[in-house]
């Protein structure tokens, strides 16, 4: 694995266990789909949630907001809209979500933001 393998494992932990806590329940990470990855999909109540993680240890490159990009969202609508096909599973029941992790390693402190309902 390498560093931004493990980076971006780190994250999505923080995010797993930041979404413990709001209630969801985790039922899968790092599924993939065809030639996707979901990075996590979890439940809110009877809503099936498929979430993004970014992850930025340095703004060199843009914070971790800007790293969800309209290509990035389509490759997402692809792989979600093939789960929801091959599942047979309702469409009204499904939402993307994208959690941005912003972290300082001076302040050991990770920024989180979640943004719900993305598209």
């Amino acid at each position: 694995m390498n560093y931004r393998q493990r980076v971006g494992k780190f994250g999505e932990n923080i995010a797993k266990n930041y979404l413990l806590r709001q209630g969801y329940k985790i039922i899968g990470l790092n599924k993939k789909i065809s030639f996707k990855e979901i990075d996590i999909m979890a439940r809110d109540g009877e809503t099936l949630v498929f979430i993004e993680v970014k992850t930025r240890l340095s703004s060199v490159f843009g914070n971790a907001d800007d790293a969800f990009d309209l290509k990035k969202v389509n490759n997402l609508k692809e792989a979600i809209g093939r789960y929801i096909y091959e599942n047979n599973f309702d469409e009204n029941l499904v939402r993307l979500d994208f959690i941005s992790l912003n972290i300082s390693r001076l302040e050991k402190r990770a920024k989180i933001k979640h943004y719900k309902d993305v598209v």
